[in-house]
């Protein structure tokens, strides 16, 4: 049994928009979470002995016949069990009671009256804000349950069989909105469902590096590093694992910024005492992605791409059998492969979705069930530079989903150039810490401008910055006015080809971080 999984909580996704903020929550209280399908086989559910269950909310309403369907053997499992939203519903309807689907609903603050302090609002004031966001509503508690809740509108807001240890709530206590929404997740996890806390970065470090060691055997491993902080902790956990037997590739793609390739070698190198081998595959890349504009087309040559030139590389070397790169969790929701069924793609990363089918190489993916923060935290108990793990993100494709139309050499030169003059002066300010993310791009239009005496029409600089906690949601940072000043006027000036600068002011969502 895989202890560090072990005493965890499954959360049965039916599609909330909420799903993958439910795992965040738990994790933050040091409990392994999954996400699963409704439609998933018991086994699937139990296979780490979770210590809990959550069905999750969605847009659906259970009286619908298109709802999601689920294993109605859940509710026989002798494991606690809490509903959210669309969970309490289910559970309702499951119990025996009914919903009401003609309800006006309630959605956005709400205040609940507690009527039950004993065990999921234990610790809670008798009125407490909270944040809704239903339709549908459950008529009258079921038979064998009693109500813990209601809202101010007189609505049912959570209920709970103590005999069978199930639990619901109207509400979402995942959300921020939501007052000690973590004070009542924590009194699930650990008063009522006693969930074991044993999602550490060194449990999770020592889970790793064995599962490596297991699969690996004598093979030898090739691991792609970019310089940023998803490969460098790839990189440093299959160096304690197999050692001298993982050989780091950095390719440069003709797309990293200004210098970043010799840069990250040295800078691999003084933090990780790795020997990084640098291959200059520009031109390659480039002749690839001549003439090409669409997004998502973009990403899959560049993903193709690397993986041929990972191929040819390795040809020089022993036994290679294994490809480890850093794909994280948020790459897998977005590229639609998640374990939904009803995913949509948001965009192909290329380490994900624009991977060709066909590989000679096995991937390793040790961090695929992470979220960058949680990656961060692997870094730090790894003993990693503080600068190399505190690096703003850089996507695999690089510059190739920051430059909108075509790819050539020289508008990758003017975004660089652009991209360098606004880290710079981010660093100068010292605001670089205080942002998740920030990156120029060029934008395929030209502006009429003046410059001494002399019309100009030139490209167009676009600016972003963003806060965020693990990329799946974001909000524009709100940039000094007079360092957006600064940035602008010396990229104006010192970048030639660009006579206009703007800044992005769109949150995620609805927008994604990246342009592409």
């Amino acid at each position: 049994m895989n202890s560090i999984k072990k005493g965890g909580v499954v959360i049965i996704d039916f599609g909330s928009q909420y799903t993958k903020l439910i795992a965040r929550r738990i994790r933050e209280n040091l409990v392994f979470s999954e996400i699963v399908s409704p439609d998933s086989e018991l086994n699937v559910i139990m296979k780490h002995s979770p210590a809990a269950i959550i069905l999750s909310g969605g847009p659906r309403s259970v009286n619908d016949e298109s709802s999601p369907s689920f294993n109605k053997a859940l509710f026989e499992v002798d494991i606690p069990i809490l509903g959210i939203c669309y969970g309490l519903q289910l559970l309702v309807k499951g119990y025996g009671g009914k919903i009401d689907s003609d309800s006006n609903g309630e959605y956005g603050s709400s205040t609940i009256d507690v009527k039950d302090k004993s065990t999921l609002f234990s610790g809670l004031n008798y009125s407490s804000k909270v944040w809704m966001s239903h339709g549908d509503r459950a008529l009258h508690v079921p038979k064998g349950w009693e109500l813990l809740a209601v809202s101010s509108n007189g609505i049912i807001a959570a209920i709970a069989n103590k005999e069978q240890n199930r639990f619901a709530a109207q509400f979402h206590p995942e959300v921020s909105h939501t007052e000690n929404g973590n004070l009542i997740i924590n009194n699930f996890l650990f008063k009522i469902a006693r969930c074991l806390p044993n999602w550490t970065p060194k449990n999770f470090i020592n889970d790793k590096i064995k599962a490596i060691r297991e699969l690996v055997g004598s093979n030898q491993v090739l691991v792609g590093v970019s310089g940023g902080v998803d490969s460098s902790v790839v990189a440093a956990l299959i160096k304690k694992a197999v050692g001298d037997r993982m050989h780091a590739v950095l390719i440069d793609h003709g797309l990293m910024r200004h210098n970043e390739s010799k840069e990250c070698k040295r800078f691999l190198m003084d933090g990780l005492n790795l020997e990084i081998n640098l291959y200059n595959e520009s031109e390659v890349f480039f002749s690839k992605l001549k003439g090409v504009i669409n997004p998502e087309k973009k990403r899959k040559i560049i993903g193709k791409q690397f993986i041929e030139s990972f191929d040819r590389i390795s040809s020089d070397q022993v036994n290679i059998k294994f490809l480890a790169q850093g794909t994280l969790y948020p790459d897998v929701i977005e590229s639609g492969v998640s374990n939904s069924k009803t995913a949509h793609v948001i965009k192909s990363h290329h380490n994900v979705g624009g991977l060709p089918k066909e590989m000679k190489f096995q991937l390793i993916e040790p961090l695929r069930e992470l979220f960058k923060d949680e990656v961060r935290n692997i870094g730090y108990e790894l003993g990693l530079n503080k600068l190399l793990v505190d690096r703003h993100p850089f996507p695999g494709p690089g510059l190739g989903v920051r430059i909108i139309g075509e790819i050539t050499p020289e508008r990758v030169k003017i975004l660089q150039n652009s991209d360098k003059v606004y880290i710079d002066i981010l660093h100068e300010d010292d605001l670089y810490k205080d942002i998740w993310q920030a990156f120029a791009i060029l934008v395929p239009v030209k502006t009429v401008g003046v410059m001494g005496d002399q019309r100009t029409y030139e490209n167009l600089i676009a600016l972003r910055a963003v806060t965020s906690e693990d990329g799946m949601t974001a909000d524009w940072f709100k940039m000094p006015s007079k360092t957006l000043q600064k940035i602008s006027s010396k990229i104006i000036n010192n970048v030639k080809g660009v006579n206009r600068v703007v800044y992005d002011i769109t949150s995620k969502p609805p927008g994604t971080i990246e342009w592409e």
